[in-house]
């Protein structure tokens, strides 16, 4: 049997990791930015980690929903305590698009309405509220059919407000940073806005966090920059280093009932145990911290570099602009430098996205890679 080919695949087989290094059949080292599109928020094989994963899947790696997990409580009370959500409520599941689906269903349920408002290159997993943002527009196709999204441009809040004054949206649905759709994102005041729209109108506000939060913006969740709260929060990708877990917070005006939401293997106990080590090493390793100090230093370190147009994004969620297409800089970096980076749906932007616990040193490293290629592409120039 072949395997069903709908991603492209560099001819690299890893074989370990540890931190932000990667080491294939050959022993070759690589120095990983972007972690598997971010979820590897604490660094490959972490030994707290690794701990718990194992521990875990020695007494009982996996069990239904249909009885007690107290890893489920320990999770959402470290949750409450790092994340600034205390009174919102939290269902598990396994993935950011099965967060975003559940988040969408519960916005249906509340309001009794089913449009939906997201925005012009936003992703939010393979869902009804995705734009597509490959070369072929037919590839991404809504797979929730009960759902009619409208997409709008970012940051245009008259456009917004005309959408909701039709009195037939259930939800609008924002990342706090775009991901695959180029690291655009909203002003504050435009965040702001849409905010108190919402809350006029009885519009539920869900901020897609998959790949920006867990702090990887610098802050918990990447909205927190701006000042709101919103009605639901979906996250998933680095909540649990690599291990498949999602989950949406949910605000206190929504009502739980036996059946509303359902999941086969979410919230089970190893993805829990998985999940709780991350906070617990975010919390003991002050990572947002790190975020903070290693995002400043390579802001300071790129700036060199003349052929670098702008960059987009916050913390370690990152995008440098150039004015060509990169596809063969990030080929050069991982075959020449031995570095791992990210692309996006605009051909001109380099995504980083590497662990939280980086230092100056892998800065450093990957710096010296991308000046000694850049200096390449300018001489054949």
């Amino acid at each position: 049997m072949s395997l069903f080919e709908v991603y492209p695949i560099y001819n690299i087989t890893p074989t370990k990791a540890l931190g932000a290094k990667v080491w294939d059949e050959n022993n070759q080292e690589y120095l990983d930015f972007y972690g598997g599109h971010g979820v590897i928020s604490i660094g490959h094989s972490h030994p707290a980690y690794v701990k718990a994963i194992t521990e875990q899947v020695n007494k009982i790696g996996f069990y239904s929903n249909s009885i007690v997990n107290p890893i489920q409580e320990q999770l959402a009370q470290k949750l409450t305590e790092l994340s600034g959500y205390p009174d919102y409520s939290l269902f598990l599941c396994n993935s950011g698009a099965e967060a975003n689906e559940n988040a969408l269903k519960l916005a249906s349920f509340h309001n009794k309405k089913s449009k939906v408002i997201a925005f012009e290159k936003s992703f939010h997993g393979r869902t009804s509220a995705s734009v597509a943002v490959t070369d072929n527009p037919s590839i991404v196709a809504p797979l929730n059919k009960n759902h009619e999204v409208v997409f709008l441009p970012l940051n245009e809040i008259e456009m917004v407000k005309n959408e909701i004054a039709k009195n037939d949206v259930c939800a609008v649905i924002i990342e706090g940073i775009q991901g695959v759709g180029g690291l655009d994102e909203g002003t504050t005041e435009f965040f702001q806005q849409l905010e108190k729209i919402c809350i006029y109108n009885n519009v539920v506000l869900i901020l897609d966090e998959i790949q920006s939060g867990y702090g990887r913006s610098g802050k918990f969740f990447a909205h927190q920059h701006h000042g709101i709260q919103p009605d639901i929060i979906s996250m998933a990708k680095g909540m649990g280093n690599g291990f498949p877990i999602g989950g949406i917070l949910i605000s206190p005006k929504f009502k739980a009932s036996h059946g509303l939401l359902g999941t086969t293997f979410g919230g089970n106990h190893l993805a829990c145990a998985a999940a709780l080590s991350v906070l617990e090493t975010v919390e003991k390793e002050n990572l947002l911290s790190n975020v903070n100090e290693t995002t400043a230093y390579f802001k300071q370190q790129v700036e060199q570099f003349s052929q670098i147009k702008k960059i987009k994004g916050k913390g370690l969620m990152l995008g440098l602009e150039f004015d060509f297409d990169v596809s063969e800089l990030r080929k050069k970096l991982i075959h020449n430098e031995r570095i791992f980076t990210g692309s996006a749906s605009q051909k001109n932007l380099l995504r980083i996205l590497p662990p939280l616990s980086i230092t100056k040193q892998d800065v450093d490293f990957f710096v010296n890679g991308l000046g000694s290629q850049l200096k390449e592409i300018s001489n054949k120039g």
